[in-house]
């Protein structure tokens, strides 16, 4: 496209550049000696050099340091240690035991493995399928059920994006409902993932006065419908302030939190612009029957209490290639999902043809969530 033909926004598929003050010789600028010879760094080199900034040390550590190495105050560090020490204990006092069956036995197991194992992010594949393996099984052992769950990676050539048709959403909240189902969401507080705002005709995006829990018939006249979740920003404020890195972004886009590494700050709720994020004040309760089996480790599994969740795009679904439960559910069609990287797919169809916004742009978050109208 050229630039006289360049539309009125850019598609910014790519994170966040940030700019350097040196000139790539090391030097401080004005510092630089024109002379010297420029040493290029190969592709493996600029990568693990990258990673090293990010992470550093954390790479090699092994779960037992990632869990006790993190600075904390006395109380918390005594809380956390004194809590290991029992799981602990309770392993091993149950593993000698002459009267314990063989599935208390590989429970308590489990559950010591499980507790000093380490972030997922910086977990190879196979330490990933080994601790999917042993909530597999924990589950099993827990329930006489068994579950899938899903370790499955981000593909190659994949950026998942979002749009959403105002013109066509007429406030069913379907989507709400399949997303609970599809997400395991807890019943008892009514946790949602998603909101539907109930605006006033002529009153623009005014979030401050739209009803976001009407109960009457919808569409109700003189009014517009908006949906907000997670918006998957490329530039995450959420994961800048998370002190444990148990939230990051994913190459295909996703951003993705563990739950077993949060440890419930909520920092990266007050961060969130697009009140995005839930926290669980109790343990999420689903009756057993209601559970959804088909799960991925970094999306609807069970939760536990006290730790952050949020909308995924659905991992257990879209990395299966297969759309969002709210977008499957959505009557009138007023959901697109798919791959930003695919010119032939239909969000990138909706991008290039339609008048399209992002809210609060002004942010720089980069949100791969937009609206537009027919």
């Amino acid at each position: 496209m050229s630039n006289n033909n360049k539309k009125w926004f850019s598609l910014n598929l790519n994170s966040r550049k940030k700019e350097s003050n040196t000139c790539g010789c090391g030097n401080a600028s004005g510092g630089c000696h024109s002379n010297a010879p420029k040493q290029e760094l190969s592709e493996k080199e600029f990568f693990d050099a990258a990673v090293n900034a990010s992470i550093g040390e954390e790479r090699t550590r092994d779960g037992f340091d990632q869990v006790f190495d993190v600075k904390m105050d006395r109380r918390s560090a005594f809380k956390k240690l004194t809590a290991s020490l029992l799981i602990g204990a309770g392993a091993v006092s149950t593993s000698c035991s002459v009267i314990t069956d063989d599935e208390t036995k590989e429970k308590a197991q489990i559950d010591w493995e499980e507790q000093f194992k380490g972030n997922y992010k910086l977990m190879s594949d196979d330490e990933k399928k080994a601790t999917v393996d042993r909530l597999v099984r924990s589950y099993q052992l827990r329930t006489g059920k068994t579950i899938s769950m899903s370790s499955k990676n981000a593909e190659a050539d994949v950026l998942f994006g979002y749009a959403f048709n105002i013109s066509k959403c007429q406030g069913y909240m379907d989507c709400v409902s399949a997303c609970v189902k599809e997400n395991n969401q807890d019943r008892s507080s009514q946790m949602q993932y998603i909101r539907i705002h109930e605006m006033k005709d002529g009153k623009g995006l005014s979030f401050d006065e739209a009803d976001d829990n009407y109960y009457h018939e919808v569409p109700a006249e003189g009014h517009f419908y908006l949906g907000t979740q997670c918006f998957h920003c490329d530039n995450p404020p959420c994961v800048e302030v998370c002190p444990v890195q148990a939230t990051w972004r994913e190459d295909d886009g996703l951003v993705v939190v563990d739950y077993d590494w949060c440890v419930g700050c909520r920092y990266c709720m007050a961060a969130c612009p697009y009140d995005g994020r839930r926290f669980n004040w109790s343990k999420p309760e689903v009756p057993e029957n209601e559970v959804n089996h088909n799960q991925h480790y970094l999306g609807n599994r069970m939760r536990k209490k006290g730790v952050m969740e949020k909308c995924t795009f659905c991992v257990q679904r879209s990395r299966s290639g297969k759309n969002p439960a709210c977008v499957e559910a959505c009557p009138t069609g007023a959901r697109v999902f798919g791959n930003l990287l695919d010119p032939n797919s239909t969000i990138r169809w909706v991008l290039e043809n339609k008048k399209v916004f992002r809210l609060k742009e002004d942010l720089g978050t980069e949100p791969k969530f937009w609206y537009y109208m027919d």
